[in-house]
């Protein structure tokens, strides 16, 4: 996650190159103590989009975007493009549980399972370059230089244990050797087990 440094120089940037910043912030009312959204500092050029699938519950489509005036033609054709509208009993849900805390508190159990999950992970993973928030549902675990995250993953995958690689988060030429762990996809119960076997998978691809 940036912090409130990194998120200004963004917004330092994107001016200096008069560039578009799309704030994806999906997960953002997870944390607990969030820092101000990069729109906060350059509001003239970011388009932050939100939701509510992620931080209360996946059946709730509705979605959220603030944008600066000049492009929000553009993304009302996309938007009717797409999906034409939002459905009005979703809407008129949400915007009740916003104004009665159902949200709120939603958010919360949601906060203090992300960290139960954190903690299993950061328990089997221990000794392992785990890049990762207390507040978040995945981990990021960079590998060895000798070992290959496709590889891993297949192996993972033949265990019915789903992982993603790098690729489709890298804007780099260089894809960097990693795996990204969805903690939150699995009952709890058999957190702890698959993340055992990804411990050993890593471990095997290291030494073999």
């Amino acid at each position: 996650m940036l912090n409130t440094g990194q998120r200004q120089a963004l917004a330092d940037l994107a001016r200096q190159h008069d560039l578009l910043i799309i704030e994806d912030a999906a997960y953002a009312r997870l944390v607990s103590r969030p820092p101000p959204p990069v729109v906060s500092y350059a509001p003239e050029r970011t388009v932050y989009v939100t939701g509510f699938s992620k931080n209360i519950a996946t059946g709730l489509r509705v979605g959220v975007v603030i944008s600066p005036p000049r492009y929000r033609p553009e993304i009302e054709r996309a938007i009717r493009a797409t999906t034409w509208n939002t459905p009005t009993l979703i809407s008129s849900l949400i915007c009740a549980w916003i104004e009665d805390g159902t949200v709120a508190r939603f958010e919360t159990q949601k906060r203090q399972d992300a960290r139960q999950r954190q903690q299993v992970a950061r328990e089997v993973l221990c000794g392992l370059p785990v890049v990762s928030h207390p507040d978040s549902y995945f981990v990021w675990l960079p590998l060895g230089e000798e070992s290959r995250a496709d590889r891993l993953a297949n192996a993972l995958m033949e265990r019915r244990i789903s992982v993603s690689t790098a690729e489709p988060f890298c804007v780099s030429a260089t894809i960097p050797q990693a795996l990204r762990i969805a903690l939150g996809s699995v009952p709890f119960d058999s957190l702890r087990p698959a993340l055992l076997s990804v411990r050993d998978a890593v471990e095997y691809e290291q030494y073999r």
